[in-house]
């Protein structure tokens, strides 16, 4: 049976911690900025990880188990 091939934008988008969770970015934080206030821009800044339920779904994108 061939390998897996990752998916290329699932390999952009997320990646792994040390313990093995998955860190994503949050949305909305690219264009448009002007109306968005500070403290929202602030808060969409930090990294977040992938939900329970979605992370068997990431982990066939990214070719892992």
């Amino acid at each position: 049976m061939p390998k897996m091939k990752t998916n290329s934008g699932a390999k952009k988008r997320f990646s792994l911690t040390g313990s093995g969770k998955i860190k994503r970015k949050h949305a909305f934080k690219s264009h448009i900025l002007t109306k968005k206030t500070k403290k929202q821009k602030r808060n969409l800044t930090h990294t977040g990880t992938v939900h329970t339920s979605d992370v068997k779904n990431v982990k066939q994108l990214l070719a892992l188990k």
